[in-house]
C-alpha cells in the first residue's frame, strides 16, 4: 500500500511462445523466467498482492511456487499471439473485483524483463505518488544513445548506404549533440486502476516515463537475449560498481 492505495502486481505468462517455445518458465539463473517478476514484486514495499496470469495450470502452479497466487486461468482468447497486455490486466482487475477485491494501483510485471527489482518498482510507485497532479500511469522507458534515429541509415535497391533523414553523411550530428531520446522497453507498466479502465491502456497524455539503466532494459525475445541476460546477471555485481 502507499500513501492509502492498495497496489496488485499482474505478472502475465501464457503457455504459448513462436520465438522461444515454454519461455515463460525457461530457466534464467536458476529459477524459471517467470520468477522473476515475481520475485520483484514481491521484493516491493508496496505490493499488496502478487497474481499470475495464465492459461495454463502448470505455469500457475509455477507461480505459485515462486509466491504468488493464482486465483484464475486466463480465458484462450486473452492468451493469443494477438491479445493485448492490457487486455489480460482488466481481466484481472475485473475478476478480482467480482470477488470483492480493488486496488488503487496495478502494476504490470512482464516476464521479458526479468532485470526489473523491487526497487524499480517502488520507485516508479513514489514518482507516480508525487506527480497525481499531471499523471495517473508510468512506464519504464530507456536512453536511445545507440541507436538513436539521426543515425539510422537506409540502403538502396543497389545497396548503397544514406542517411534516413535529408542530407549527406558529413551532415550528421555528433553523439554528444543529438537530443535525448527515450524507447519504451517494457521494463514495467503501473498505473491508477481507475484511469487504466477509463483509458483502456497504460501510454496517455497523463503518463510519466521511469527511465531505467540500459543493462536493466534488455528483454528476452529468443535465445541470444536469454544468452545476454544470463551474462548481466552473473556480472551484476560489476555493473553495478561501475555505475556507483
Amino acid at each position: 500500500m502507499i500513501e492509502g492505495k492498495s497496489v496488485v502486481a499482474i505478472v502475465p505468462a501464457r503457455r504459448g511462445s513462436k520465438g522461444l517455445p515454454l519461455k515463460n518458465i525457461r530457466p534464467l539463473g536458476g529459477k524459471p523466467l517467470l520468477a522473476w517478476p515475481i520475485a520483484a514484486a514481491k521484493a516491493s514495499r508496496y505490493v499488496d498482492r502478487v497474481i499470475i496470469s495464465t492459461d495454463c495450470p502448470e505455469f500457475a502452479a509455477i507461480g505459485v511456487e515462486a509466491g504468488a497466487d493464482a486465483p484464475f486461468l486466463r480465458p484462450r482468447e486473452l492468451a493469443t499471439d494477438t491479445a493485448t497486455s492490457v487486455s489480460l490486466v482488466l481481466h484481472a482487475l475485473e475478476t478480482l473485483a467480482a470477488a470483492g477485491e480493488s486496488y488503487g494501483y496495478v502494476v504490470l510485471l512482464e516476464p521479458t524483463s526479468p532485470l526489473t527489482e523491487g526497487d524499480d518498482v517502488d520507485g516508479a510507485l513514489e514518482t507516480l505518488g508525487c506527480q497525481r497532479g499531471v499523471a495517473d500511469a508510468i512506464v519504464g522507458v530507456s536512453s536511445l544513445a545507440a541507436a538513436h534515429p539521426a543515425f539510422a541509415v537506409r540502403i538502396t535497391g543497389a545497396g548503397l548506404l544514406r542517411p534516413l533523414t535529408d542530407g549527406t553523411f558529413q551532415a550528421l550530428p555528433r553523439r554528444q549533440d543529438v537530443e535525448n531520446l527515450y524507447a519504451l522497453d517494457g521494463s514495467l507498466y503501473i498505473s491508477d486502476t481507475k484511469a487504466l479502465i477509463q483509458k483502456n491502456s497504460f501510454y496517455h497524455d497523463r503518463t510519466l516515463a521511469f527511465v531505467t539503466p540500459r543493462w536493466k532494459a534488455f528483454e528476452v525475445d529468443d535465445l541470444v537475449d536469454f544468452i545476454c541476460i544470463e551474462a548481466i546477471i552473473a556480472n551484476r555485481n560489476r555493473i553495478m560498481l561501475a555505475e556507483a
